[in-house]
């Protein structure tokens, strides 16, 4: 839980500003001049207010007439605002083959939805090997086709960019991402039930990832 307060850096007051000597600034904003601390100090109680010593580096330091409470509760509000509009990026990763059997590919598409209805941006990666390397197109088709099952919740933030050996596109979240999540899962249940019915004899292929042998069905 984000504290009621943001912490923000302590600066020196009165009796702790170590200085002799200060450029003392009034509280409206103008100039007094270089005083001895403890006048500063003086003065600055005359007016029922704080020395606040707000450029330590200079020489001499820089010491303002405040009142400290107050400007010490406005800092703590703007850095509570700052941390409030802060994004926190989390990115997750799913690696694919290009010949990615039909089963695989539905796996990996559960997961992207997944992440995507977590507010999650997904970086997918197609893995080139040997002489797939001829056929980038093969990558990019199959990653637009991602793109397109899960157009509803993810979009695409980074097109298709080929790495080295790799491909990568960037998804992230739209603002339908994470509001249907029960309704999201159920329909990807159906969707595999479906894949298993209609898979010949009615049996699962075995999940033995992308390097499953290739007389299964593939993703065109």
């Amino acid at each position: 839980m984000e504290p009621d307060r943001a912490p923000v850096p302590q600066a020196r007051i009165n009796e702790m500003i170590r200085a002799p000597k200060v450029r003392l600034v009034d509280d409206d904003g103008s100039q007094i001049g270089v005083k001895d601390t403890n006048e500063a100090r003086e003065y600055a109680w005359a007016k029922n207010l704080d020395l606040v010593e707000v450029a330590a580096q200079a020489d001499p330091p820089v010491a303002k007439v405040m009142d400290y409470g107050k400007y010490r509760y406005e800092q703590e509000q703007k850095a509570k605002l700052a941390r409030k509009h802060q994004v926190s990026v989390n990115i997750k990763e799913i690696k694919l083959r290009p010949k990615i059997g039909i089963h695989d590919y539905n796996t990996k598409k559960g997961h992207v939805q997944r992440f995507l209805n977590q507010r999650a941006k997904v970086k997918v990666t197609i893995m080139f090997r040997g002489r797939e390397q001829a056929h980038p197109e093969r990558g990019r088709d199959l990653l637009m086709r991602l793109a397109e099952d899960v157009k509803e919740i993810g979009q695409i933030e980074s097109p298709p960019l080929q790495d080295g050996r790799n491909m990568i596109m960037v998804l992230g979240p739209t603002k339908n991402a994470g509001v249907a999540r029960d309704d999201a899962k159920a329909e990807d249940t159906q969707r595999r039930e479906e894949a298993v019915q209609g898979d010949g004899n009615g049996q699962a292929a075995s999940p033995q990832g992308d390097e499953e042998s290739p007389a299964r069905e593939e993703v065109g």
